[in-house]
């Protein structure tokens, strides 16, 4: 499903790393808002087109921002590291 969304651009990547960490690398088409940054942003991404697709380096931050959202109602996908989000963005 997730992979799905990602290769037919369906959605919003949202990268919750922190800023230097997405300068030094980013998933295409991918927005940086830090998982601290949320709460205060919550307004800005119900405007962006949902589902949200997290991803971080590991995995980690974007589960802890997928429970975050998803407590809210919002549609929310932890894809993992932006690796994986731009290896999958890669396929045909």
């Amino acid at each position: 499903m997730i992979q799905q969304l990602i290769r037919e651009k369906k959605g919003t990547i949202i990268d919750v790393r922190t800023p230097a960490e997405f300068m030094g690398g980013n998933a295409v088409d991918s927005i940086n808002i830090p998982l601290q940054e949320l709460p205060s942003r919550v307004d800005e991404i119900k405007n962006l087109e949902a589902p949200y697709i997290l991803c971080c380096a590991s995995g980690g931050r974007s589960g802890q921002a997928h429970h975050y959202l998803s407590q809210l109602g919002l549609a929310t996908y932890n894809a993992g590291s932006w690796l994986d989000v731009n290896y999958i963005q890669s396929l045909k």
